[in-house]
């Protein structure tokens, strides 16, 4: 606690001052995110997840994947290119298009988003996937695209979680689709609060005491990797560090913290993971006390082990994204706005869709899967 706070008194000066131009910056790029994100979800989302869907759920996520990962590459281009974050990856390189779990800490709310700047440099930024609580699926708009792209909504409440995780990662076991299913072990934010009761916990029950993480839930880890352990190629061990502040949603939008974003990856093949729950949920614990000597270290010497393990992102190639993307919208909000009145009734029913489905958690079944299951239940009657 206390390396951590000296760390940030050093480096007071590099804390970037909220000024109006920041604000109208923030609030302009906000906009055209929230814009963005209502027309790919009501044109792109609604025929990828309905149209496409009805006849191949494989052909609908390449599809969903193509579209909706040309919109998230603009957050990397918001904090990297926009806002001049410096995103430093450190450990080992990782290799492209893999089938992976991840699990990072979760040191505050935005740690997520930082995890699209590496899936985006592995051609997988469409396919990431996360378990997040059931109380984000209510966000307006963003709450659709969590279900559009299948995010894995949890109540934090074993006995109702199990069946709805195994359900979910049933439908993922297609090694024909890339995956990135992200999981925060912790399963909140860190605090200091937070990590005084976990630090309790682990006093009255033998466990380790961590300083800069919380003590790793186990159960839906354990899940994760029972269920997709023969489609996955590797764990991947994230750690994030944040210099100078840790940032909060609305520090990210108008480029004031962090300064500096370090994350450390580790790949850890999935045959070098142990196979029983026990062992499972040794193994996650040891992890987590490694990330624990991490950030220790980071926050003494400023940095991770091994920097540079990414390249930059191409500065040429995020305005062509975005030019692209721009040029999709812009073509969906005339075709809404100047064009034949069907079009606002296709947006009308998307919107009707997307609402009830998000909310009742539905989602089509392909045709020719239905037709087949029907068959085979006929079939297995006599």
């Amino acid at each position: 606690m206390e390396v951590k706070s000296a760390l940030s008194s050093n480096d007071e000066t590099s804390h970037r001052r909220l000024t109006p131009l920041r604000v109208f910056r923030g609030l302009i790029c906000l906009l055209v995110l929230l814009s963005t994100a209502f027309m790919m979800l009501v044109y792109c989302g609604f025929l990828g997840a309905v149209m496409v869907r009805l006849f191949s759920t494989h052909y609908s996520r390449k599809a969903l994947s193509f579209f909706f990962g040309g919109w998230l590459a603009l957050w990397p281009f918001l904090f990297e290119k926009i806002n001049k974050t410096k995103v430093v990856f450190c450990g080992e390189t990782v290799p492209a298009r893999e089938r992976i779990l991840l699990i990072a800490n979760h040191r505050t709310e935005v740690d997520w988003m930082y995890l699209w700047d590496l899936a985006l440099r592995k051609g997988c930024i469409g396919y990431i996937r996360y378990i997040l609580k059931s109380s984000l699926m209510k966000l307006p708009v963003f709450g659709w695209g969590f279900h559009i792209l299948e995010f894995i909504s949890v109540e934090r409440r074993w006995e109702v979680d199990e069946s709805n995780l195994h359900k979910m990662l049933s439908t993922f076991k297609d090694p024909r689709d890339p995956l990135w299913l992200a999981l925060f072990p912790e399963g909140t934010d860190f605090t200091e609060q937070k990590c005084i009761r976990s630090q309790k916990y682990a006093t009255e029950n033998d466990l380790p005491i961590l300083k800069n993480v919380l003590l790793p839930k186990t159960k839906g880890f354990c899940v994760c990797l029972e269920d997709l352990r023969e489609s996955l190629d590797a764990v991947y061990d994230v750690t994030i560090g944040y210099k100078h502040r840790c940032p909060t949603f609305l520090d990210n939008a108008f480029g004031v913290d962090p300064s500096e974003v370090h994350i450390h990856v580790r790949r850890i093949p999935i045959h070098d993971i142990p196979t029983s729950e026990e062992e499972v949920a040794t193994w996650l614990m040891n992890t987590f006390l490694f990330k624990d000597h991490l950030l220790s270290d980071f926050y003494s010497q400023g940095h991770f082990p091994h920097q540079g393990s990414e390249p930059e992102l191409s500065t040429a190639k995020c305005l062509l994204n975005f030019v692209a993307v721009i040029a999709l919208i812009g073509t969906f909000t005339f075709f809404t706005f100047f064009s034949s009145i069907w079009f606002k009734i296709f947006v009308s029913l998307s919107c009707a869709y997307l609402t009830s489905a998000t909310y009742f958690n539905v989602r089509p079944v392909p045709v020719l899967g239905f037709l087949k299951a029907m068959f085979l239940r006929k079939l297995f009657k006599y």
